[in-house]
């Protein structure tokens, strides 16, 4: 019986698989809007009550395509990260080795990317399920900040009155371990970090931006610099000045920060 049962699971995951795969096919070609659970039954030869066995409604394979495109890009971006760290590379290297990472597999995966980044899908509404693994990046963004203020600080500038109790609620909820200066520049760069990609990716540079490669990295290196990460470890050649503060855990106590002038 186990056998049998085994057969089936197999089965059901080839399955699974193919109908994903005639679905990116249908994002390439259509777009998101326009795909069509009896349109993916009918190029494998299947009829569509055998499909919807496997996702009941266009807005379940949506789903599906969508976690697999956050989960993919997210541990493209993990992966570039242990690289970087296994090699003891500085902060900002390991910073824009996942910022790369992440703008490689976008240009490798634009159909996904844009499922994922590009305009929302009428009449579609992402569900829970989606949260976690869109969260992917971001949290290994975290990590190197985070990872960086534990060891050689961060060059912050101080945080506007008026954005305090929002940056408060950030780092509660989404980097508890870093101080609540850290907050707003980080999430500006991961949006900017998306910002850069898609404006690659849907064409906005055209006529514009040539040496891609290049403007994007000379770009992450500065969004590193908003979100506090030192160039060489000890605060020198970050540009500092512009009132910003070299903040640092100070050994004191949990949580305990302290804080200077950047050398």
């Amino acid at each position: 019986m186990s056998t049998v049962r085994g057969a089936r699971e197999r089965a059901r995951i080839e399955v699974t698989a193919a109908i994903k795969d005639e679905a990116k096919k249908q994002l390439a070609a259509e777009g998101a809007a326009k795909l069509s659970l009896r349109a993916v039954a009918r190029e494998l030869g299947m009829a569509s009550s055998a499909l919807y066995r496997y996702f009941p409604s266009r807005d379940e394979l949506l789903t599906a395509l969508i976690v697999d495109a956050y989960d993919s890009v997210g541990e493209t971006a993990e992966a570039a990260h242990r690289t970087a760290r296994d090699q003891a590379a500085t902060h900002l290297a390991r910073w824009i080795a996942v910022t790369r990472a992440v703008r490689d597999w976008a240009l490798a995966h634009p159909h996904e990317y844009a499922l994922i980044y590009g305009s929302p899908v009428p009449g579609y509404t992402a569900p829970q399920a989606t949260i976690g693994p869109a969260s992917r990046v971001g949290l290994v963004l975290i990590a190197v900040v985070a990872d960086a203020y534990r060891t050689d600080g961060l060059a912050l500038s101080p945080l506007a009155d008026d954005l305090r109790g929002e940056a408060g609620r950030m780092v509660t909820e989404l980097a508890p371990d870093l101080p609540p200066e850290a907050a707003a520049p980080l999430i500006a760069a991961w949006s900017q970090l998306f910002g850069l990609i898609s404006f690659e990716i849907f064409g906005q540079f055209n006529r514009v931006v040539e040496a891609r490669e290049i403007f994007f990295r000379e770009a992450v290196t500065e969004l590193a610099r908003t979100v506090g990460l030192l160039r060489d470890g000890n605060g020198g050649g970050n540009g500092g000045g512009n009132g910003r503060r070299l903040l640092k855990i100070s050994g004191s106590g949990p949580g305990s920060v302290e804080s200077g002038p950047i050398l």
